[in-house]
């Protein structure tokens, strides 16, 4: 018994057990018994044969399946076997048919750029043409006939896809508004409809000045343009118009007390306290300044947003900047929009440019592109807490309570350093600066605790950092307080009298107002009835208060019904 044991282990040894393996493998000529036989035995002249026969079997078990997967998986493992090629042409004629029935021309193009030197790359080519034809026939879908011009530059129907191509890029920017007319005006050159897109842009741009109450200028930019006698509603418009200020320009009391303008400074003064050397006049006056729904008030908003230093000036000036947007009839805001935008992307090039970009992109709903110009306005080394406030509110909008918190943290870092850094010295001349930086100091600290504290209520992950971050807020907002007070003390020693932070005044003037013109809106109904229909129409349509909206609406509704 003993001699038979090692004889049987120098048989296995020595590996002269592999051929009663390899013959029990061909008895049952299967895949797992080969390949079984080969992880036991891989080298040697039974292994090389054993390794013919799965290549057989695998392509004989692809040929049963006959699909593109089996296929493919038989080409990844054996590129180079005897069967590659008729794998290849099996492969080639199922992809074929899958085109052919499918038959569009993505279809057969995907067909060709596989098979570029295939057997049934005429057939294919044929097809395509039809199918391009047939599509081209229908399409009204721009991306597709510009996908045919980027992958048949020489065919001899190019002219005629071009036009087309014309015909639908315009259709389409023409419903879109005044942002798709420019990509037009830019993509066709030579497109047969730019007089046409002009004409639309200029009609925008009238239409943003008649609801500006800027009659004058709208008739003299109508009479000195190439274009101006294609506005062909312009005098009906015109007449609208000055009906509207007829009734606008009323002496009746009531008449001017439902009228935001009756409550503001003009544009006139509000842009000259954009300049003043105090910045609270300057925030107050941002702030103001969105209350007057004209197109006139864009271009100060945006460039006080883009230059200002401290950030509360910037702050307001972007809140104004909304409301002014959101108030304008929404083709006149979006062209407003839009022709800044082209504007700026003439010439952008520094972070300040970028932000004006972000921030028109933002106040028009484009979110993901607005996000990319904030990236790129961005420097992480100095942040913006005017961008990192706007961060905190979409995060939050978006349902990201923990990056929202990450992004108030921030907002509360910089407020810190504020309080830190930030010089006020008896020594020196009155801290007015100071003062003012302070006080933004604080007001975005508290923004910032206050973000933290709902990010706190939530379910989110890493508690444990909140509650960090949640210190180093409080410590930004209690430090910056201490550090605002001492320097308004330091102020009002110098100049007595002089306003503080919580000087609120002009916008409880602009709570109040709401107040006043909503009660004169209930009123002109029976008090002026001929007045009455254009005044809550014009309040309904451009009142900067989307309180004031609702109440003329309502009360026009109820006019219009009795």
């Amino acid at each position: 018994m003993r001699k038979l044991r090692a004889l049987s282990l120098l048989l296995l040894l020595t590996g002269c057990g592999a051929p009663r393996a390899y013959q029990r493998a061909r008895d049952a000529d299967t895949l797992e018994a080969y390949r079984a036989f080969l992880r036991e035995y891989p080298v040697g002249d039974d292994a090389e044969a054993a390794e013919v026969r799965v290549t057989e079997l695998e392509f004989e078990e692809a040929s049963k399946l006959h699909t593109v997967l089996a296929y493919k998986r038989f080409l990844d493992a054996n590129p180079d076997a005897p069967q590659a090629r008729a794998a290849r042409a099996l492969l080639e004629g199922l992809r074929f048919n899958a085109a052919k029935e499918a038959g569009t021309a993505a279809a057969l193009r995907q067909f060709l750029r596989d098979h570029p030197e295939g057997a049934q790359r005429e057939e294919a080519q044929r097809l395509l043409r039809e199918a391009e034809l047939k599509e081209l026939s229908t399409t009204k879908d721009p991306r597709q006939l510009r996908e045919y011009l980027r992958e048949s530059p020489d065919d001899p129907r190019r002219l005629q896809v071009e036009s087309r191509l014309d015909d639908e890029s315009f259709a389409r920017a023409e419903t879109a508004g005044a942002g798709q007319l420019f990509v037009y005006l830019r993509d066709f050159p030579a497109g047969r409809y730019r007089e046409q897109a002009k004409v639309k842009l200029l009609a925008l741009e009238v239409e943003g000045l008649l609801v500006s109450g800027l009659l004058e200028e709208a008739e003299a930019r109508v009479a000195g343009h190439p274009l101006g006698t294609k506005l062909k509603d312009f005098p009906a418009r015109l007449a609208r118009a000055r009906a509207e200020r007829v009734a606008l320009r009323s002496t009746e009391p009531l008449a001017r007390s439902a009228q935001v303008e009756h409550y503001l400074r003009s544009l006139e003064d509000l842009r000259a306290a954009l300049v003043s050397p105090d910045p609270m006049d300057r925030w107050q006056a941002a702030e103001e300044l969105g209350q007057h729904v004209s197109v006139k008030a864009v271009d100060p908003l945006l460039e006080t947003f883009r230059a200002g230093r401290n950030p509360l000036v910037r702050q307001r000036a972007l809140d104004g900047l909304r409301t002014v947007l959101s108030a304008l009839p929404k083709p006149v805001a979006d062209y407003e929009v839009a022709v800044r935008l082209e504007s700026l992307r003439e010439k952008a090039g520094s972070p300040e440019l970028y932000l004006s970009m972000a921030a028109l992109l933002d106040l028009s709903g484009r979110l993901g592109e607005a996000a990319t110009e904030y990236q790129r306005a961005f420097v992480p080394e100095d942040p913006d807490p005017v961008v990192l406030r706007r961060w905190v509110r979409l995060r939050e909008e978006r349902r990201q309570s923990f990056s929202a918190a990450v992004a108030a943290r921030q907002l509360a870092l910089w407020a810190l350093r504020v309080a830190r850094e930030e010089s006020i010295s008896p020594e020196g001349n009155v801290p007015l600066a100071a003062a003012r930086q302070l006080c933004a100091a604080v007001d975005n600290a508290r923004i910032a605790s206050e973000a933290i504290a709902r990010a706190r209520k939530t379910n989110t992950e890493f508690p444990e950092d909140l509650d960090g971050f949640a210190l180093t807020a409080s410590e930004a907002l209690k430090l910056s307080e201490a550090r605002l007070a001492d320097a308004e003390l330091l102020l009002r020693e110098r100049t007595p009298g002089a306003r503080t932070c919580g000087d609120d005044a002009v916008r409880e003037r602009l709570e109040s107002a709401v107040s006043e013109r909503r009660e004169a809106l209930r009123a002109v109904g029976a008090k002026l009835p001929k007045l009455a229909p254009l005044l809550l129409e014009v309040a309904r349509e451009r009142d900067p208060s989307p309180e004031i909206r609702a109440e003329a609406a309502a009360r026009l509704t109820a006019l219009q019904t009795h």
